[in-house]
């Protein structure tokens, strides 16, 4: 990774979202171009270059697949966590249960971030099928008040219709963690001078004695 001030990131990216979202269109749209429809449920990482306000940017694409299991997906998400720069969660706008699971996900994505101790982590909530309004069974306005209520950015696509739609996402996500690593940057600053005075005021107290 370049530093902030350089003219080249490298960033690791979790896209997260139960079977039959739509998730590795939405990555593949990225890549190519272009929609394929079809997919197995089949990990894969995938690396692309991106140009965002005239910086490239290195995405490393983790396609991860969704684990029914409970007991599993707590480990699951920290290992994800401790890999990932930035999250993005999709589900689709015309199935319910992968809206919930989104839901649930942006919970567990919060309980486990706490416990390991990382600072907020950027992500990106997708409604995808837009293209499917006649089947819609969520509302736009429920995955913009669960965005809201997460502190996310939210978008609704269609990865099937839409490569610019899709391109918004990742131009986003990408937004949002250039801005989390300025955050922490200032925050490590702000420590090391309350660190540095606390030692100064220290030493003068023991000289006083």
């Amino acid at each position: 990774m370049t530093g902030l001030n350089g003219q080249r990131m490298d960033a690791n990216v979790v896209v997260l979202g139960t079977d039959n979202v739509g998730k590795s269109a939405l990555i593949v749209r990225l890549l190519t171009r272009r929609f394929i429809g079809e997919y197995g449920d089949i990990e894969s990482l995938y690396t692309h270059n991106i140009v965002v306000d005239g910086r490239e940017q290195t995405l490393n694409i983790w396609d991860a697949p969704y684990s029914q299991d409970p007991s599993s997906e707590t480990l699951l998400c920290e290992k994800r966590l401790q890999w990932a720069d930035g999250l993005v969660l999709v589900y689709s706008i015309c199935d319910r249960a992968s809206f919930n699971t989104v839901s649930r996900l942006v919970q567990t994505i919060k309980t486990t971030k706490d416990f390991l101790g990382f600072e907020k982590m950027p992500i990106v909530i997708v409604g995808n099928k837009r293209d499917l309004h006649h089947r819609r069974t969520v509302l736009s306005e429920e995955g913009r008040l669960l965005a809201l209520s997460a502190d996310c950015q939210f978008y609704e696509v269609s990865a099937a219709e839409n490569y610019h739609g899709v391109l918004m996402v990742f131009h986003g996500l990408v937004d949002r963690i250039r801005e989390s690593r300025v955050s922490v940057k200032k925050l490590a600053g702000i420590k090391g001078i309350v660190k540095s005075m606390s030692a100064v005021f220290a030493r003068r107290r023991t000289d006083s004695l």
